[in-house]
């Protein structure tokens, strides 16, 4: 038995640019914040930043063909910042051309391109004059966006402005635990709100650039809260982390503005009342036509003696609740692996938002063997993508408009500050030689893909 997606259902892969492109320095492109924060001791794993990475600047149609082989009717990447505009102002043509080349070269095999705009590698020399805590940040993003646009906009139609804004901001600007590393709770509220408005204002200009054949999105990493009692005080504990985590930024999109009370929640460190101008939430509102979701893990909180004591998580100004330690079967991420959130979330966000949904990214890292006979048998990965497929299904099932599913991630890589310590890979990418090899997962992905259809469990 199997179970059978829409006939329309868009299937795919993704990656982001920092993560497999390498050649850093190659034809002009300028640092990125990436570059300079793997430069700090211990900021990433093994002290290695993104160079070579997974070499895909240089070896993109051995990639694309890979695409091809496992039959993947659809990409989704990101294109890089500092490699279009180095100082984040300037054109650089030899950037822009590598992603003509590679549109190019998927729609000769028949692969829909799908363009994230930015994937967290902002232009070091913006940075260095605020970066996303300043609110020219939205003119440069627009402007950016707008000549990656007018260059691919004649044959991508799928375009996504950012990907993730509460890693970008929060974990960037709060915590410092990603570039540029900067550990200010009431900044990283600021920096998510410039994250919104930049995304309100390349929409607007997107739409007016490329009409109505074109699909415009907005990309969020979301995570169900997961409580063990149905109490108060649980119920409570849910809502406050479900606020700053989702909630925050899904309701400003769909055009309800801040939620407010999460607005009281992050009252006390006074960072959102200057920063929002009138007319803010009316651009950052600009109509999309799917919102994606990257879905991992859910988070599982308890309720804290006094609601004043800050939490043990990475929200900037949550109290009130902690974080509890993950059950269950984890990856090597550390992460639950509870598809059953999956389901429950895309049909919460689908009736919440009344937008068709994508999930944009889903996938697990394990610890890879190539055998000496040249396969990759990875059986928990495997598992792991049948059991989020068939969440996936369910939610349909239930009713959620629910219109594709793109693993994370085609290739193993750079992933973040962990260094290449995690492997997401549907193919598996010796570093040292670049050789690609297609794990059993990405063999199982390709058969779903063509039968549109997962097995029953």
């Amino acid at each position: 038995m199997e179970q059978v997606f829409p006939s329309d259902f868009l299937w795919g892969a993704a990656t982001a640019a920092y993560q497999i492109e390498g050649s850093v320095r190659a034809d002009g492109r300028g640092p990125s914040i990436w570059d300079t924060f793997a430069e700090v001791p211990g900021a990433v794993l093994g002290g290695v930043g993104g160079d070579p990475a997974c070499d895909h600047y240089r070896r993109h149609l051995e990639d694309v063909a890979l695409l091809g082989e496992l039959g993947m009717p659809a990409y989704r990447f990101s294109t890089a910042w500092p490699r279009v505009m180095p100082d984040g102002r300037t054109v650089e043509p030899r950037g822009l051309a590598f992603y003509d080349r590679l549109v190019d070269a998927l729609l000769d095999r028949g692969i829909r391109p799908l363009v994230t705009l930015y994937h967290w590698d902002l232009p070091q020399a913006l940075q260095d004059v605020g970066g996303w805590g300043a609110r020219d940040i939205v003119e440069r993003f627009t402007d950016y966006a707008c000549v990656v646009h007018e260059r691919l906009g004649d044959r991508v139609v799928d375009w996504t402005t950012l990907n993730e804004p509460l890693c970008s901001a929060f974990q960037g600007y709060g915590t410092g635990v990603h570039a540029p590393g900067l550990r200010d709770a009431a900044g990283a509220l600021v920096a998510a709100h410039h994250h919104l408005l930049a995304h309100g204002t390349a929409t607007r200009a997107l739409r007016e650039l490329g009409g109505t054949r074109q699909k415009l999105s907005f990309v969020l990493n979301l995570s169900p809260a997961l409580v063990d009692s149905d109490d108060e005080a649980h119920r409570e504990a849910a809502r406050r982390f479900d606020g700053l985590h989702n909630r925050f930024f899904v309701d400003p999109v769909l055009g309800r503005g801040y939620p407010a009370d999460v607005l009281d929640d992050v009252a006390h460190l006074r960072a959102l009342e200057p920063a929002i101008r009138d007319g803010d939430l009316e651009v950052v509102a600009a109509p999309v036509d799917w919102l994606g979701v990257n879905y991992y893990a859910p988070s599982r909180v308890v309720p804290l003696s006094d609601p004043g004591i800050p939490s043990n998580c990475a929200l900037p100004g949550l109290r009130g609740v902690d974080v509890l330690p993950p059950r269950g079967p984890l990856t090597s991420m550390g992460w639950e692996q509870h598809p059953e959130s999956l389901t429950e979330l895309l049909v919460w966000l689908a009736g919440y938002s009344g937008v068709p949904l994508v999930v944009s990214e889903n996938g697990s890292a394990f610890t890879d063997v190539v055998d000496p006979d040249g396969r990759v048998r990875d059986t928990r990965r495997t598992r792991y993508l049948a059991e989020h497929l068939r969440a996936v299904h369910a939610a349909i099932a239930r009713g959620a408009d629910v219109r594709g599913y793109l693993a994370w991630s085609l290739l193993d890589n750079f992933e973040w500050s962990l260094g290449y310590t995690q492997r997401f890979g549907l193919v598996h990418v010796d570093f040292d030689t670049q050789r690609r090899t297609v794990k059993d997962s990405g063999r199982f992905f390709a058969e779903v893909v063509a039968r549109n259809a997962v097995p029953s469990a």
